[in-house]
């Protein structure tokens, strides 16, 4: 079950190309948003999403499920 967690954290932090997701791609033209632009943010917005993702997601470990008992 947390491998299927993770799968789901990572699909949905596509921060870093305007393609990664419908709204990035509808503000990346009317906006004058450059490819530069998602590279510089979205790379500090994943590595975020992934330091959070990985202390949110417990191991399969009977001791730490603490937030999401599994």
């Amino acid at each position: 079950m947390p491998y299927v967690v993770a799968i789901m954290f990572a699909a949905s932090a596509s921060f870093l190309t305007p393609i990664g997701y419908q709204t990035n791609l509808m503000v990346y033209g009317p906006g004058g948003y450059r490819m530069g632009d998602f590279l510089r943010l979205g790379s500090g917005l994943n590595i975020l999403t992934g330091a959070i993702a990985l202390f949110l997601i417990p191991p399969d470990l009977a001791f730490l499920n603490v937030l999401w008992p599994f």
